[in-house]
């Protein structure tokens, strides 16, 4: 059987115009936990699974970013099947990213982590790659 190209959902990211306001409703009010933090976005942990919960300022939409174990490999992959390529590759911090558009014009951000995971300092922000 043919392995999965998508490998699970990394994470849910949502628009907020302020991390801390963000952080106070999602950490206070609703539980999540703080698990890295950088000028512009936070991820938040949620009680289960490995799916992060990102507020980020700079887009005022809604993303899904799926991993992948290579942007470049599901590109091929995604093209083959009827997809497209809406923007990307382009490079991130810990590696590749393209969004993704399927036949019915839905979006979606692939993923790879090809240069490694942040590193957070005592206070949880990201001061590093591994």
């Amino acid at each position: 059987m043919k392995s999965a190209l998508l490998k699970n959902v990394d994470c849910i990211e949502l628009y907020v115009s302020d991390l801390d306001e963000g952080m106070k409703y999602y950490c206070d009010g609703m539980g999540l936990k703080l698990l890295w933090r950088t000028e512009k976005m936070v991820g938040l942990g949620m009680e289960e699974g490995i799916t992060e919960f990102v507020l980020q300022t700079e887009r005022k939409r809604r993303d899904v970013d799926f991993c992948v174990d290579s942007v470049s490999e599901a590109i091929e992959q995604i093209l083959k099947a009827g997809g497209m390529v809406k923007d990307g590759p382009f490079d991130i911090p810990i590696g590749k990213c393209a969004v993704i558009k399927d036949r019915w014009e839905n979006e979606y951000i692939i993923l790879d982590m090809s240069k490694g995971t942040y590193v957070t300092d005592d206070n949880n922000n990201v001061i590093n790659i591994k």
